[in-house]
């Protein structure tokens, strides 16, 4: 399952209105963010679409896909086949207590260098 995907826009004000306003009439609403940085929509299922500023840091890029998983151990093998297949590592697996308590990821760059996520959220 798919549990948030981050694209990365030209302007973080203007995107953040066009959403809120387009998002209206699907009753998906800002969930939480960070001014000048991201923003993230609920938009159900604890499902979230995030829009990011250019020219942050890694382990943002112009597109980030995170997939929940059902355990660490499921999160450590996403790690281990994807570098395996050819991906190249932007994050080891571990905790991530900068976005959750209980956060648990890894993040690897596809072949095309897109940033992709194994998650576990086991609050």
């Amino acid at each position: 399952m798919i549990d948030h995907i981050t694209i990365e826009v030209s302007d973080l004000a203007k995107s953040k209105l066009f959403y809120e306003q387009a998002f209206a009439p699907l009753d998906y609403r800002l969930s939480f963010g960070k001014e000048g940085v991201f923003w993230a929509f609920d938009v159900g299922n604890s499902c979230l679409f995030e829009i990011q500023s250019t020219g942050e840091t890694p382990p943002l890029t112009h597109l980030h896909v995170a997939f929940r998983a059902k355990s660490k151990a499921e999160v450590d093998a996403f790690h281990r086949a994807a570098l395996e297949a050819g991906a190249v590592d932007n994050g080891a697996p571990g905790p991530r207590p900068e976005y959750a308590e209980h956060y648990y990821a890894c993040f690897v760059l596809d072949l095309d260098g897109y940033n992709i996520e194994a998650m576990i959220d086991e609050a």
